[in-house]
């Protein structure tokens, strides 16, 4: 079946951001802690509350920080383009799933060469997140699904009424921030993401 990953977009403070995703985890398969701003023992005390709040390890992603993954005992760590290389993550951490943030077919191909578990392609839609950045679009996803050796999970701009889309175009999920984290009610979002991705 296909992933959700729900990923933290940064404007939550970290109480409100813990109960949100302690009430929508059981409807997705990954959270990912991706709070740029916060250094390395904020990002730890956000891990360890998410666990403590009964988020399981193997289900919290922490972005770009590979000491406190290992650190938080967290399940994966989510690299970004300009983090370590995947190769070098998977000598520090063997046990870890590594996710690498990748925008073109050949970065893709590239990180599965490297060890990495997944793609996280981006950004699929137009996004507020990525404003003025052109989107991939389909057609790129596709491709970079055909020339990747690792699934890949689509992010940016997607909804649940274009969540279907990216599935049929071969990616292996989708990933969410705003359209989750943002919502009036994120439990009846993360529900309706759910069944677009089910009944793709």
């Amino acid at each position: 079946m296909a992933e959700i990953h729900m990923i933290s977009d940064g404007k939550l403070e970290p109480g409100r951001f813990i109960n949100l995703a302690a009430a929508v985890y059981p409807l997705v398969d990954y959270i990912h802690l991706r709070e740029k701003h916060r250094p390395a023992l904020e990002l730890l005390g956000m891990a360890k509350q998410l666990l403590l709040a009964g988020v399981p390890a193997s289900s919290l992603v922490i972005n770009d920080r590979l000491d406190v993954a290992l650190a938080a005992g967290a399940g994966a760590v989510q690299l970004a383009w300009n983090s370590l290389p995947p190769a070098a993550a998977r000598a520090a951490a063997p046990g870890l799933r590594l996710g690498r943030s990748v925008h073109s077919a050949a970065e893709a191909a590239e990180a599965g060469r490297q060890g990495a578990d997944y793609g996280l392609f981006g950004h699929v839609f137009p996004t507020a997140c990525k404003p003025g950045q052109q989107e991939r679009g389909l057609g790129l996803l596709a491709e970079a699904v055909r020339r990747s050796r690792i699934p890949l999970i689509a992010i940016g701009g997607i909804e649940p009424d274009n969540a279907g889309q990216v599935i049929r175009q071969g990616a292996a999920g989708i990933a969410v921030m705003s359209g989750i984290c943002g919502a009036e009610d994120p439990v009846a979002a993360a529900r309706a993401y759910r069944l677009a991705v089910q009944e793709a």
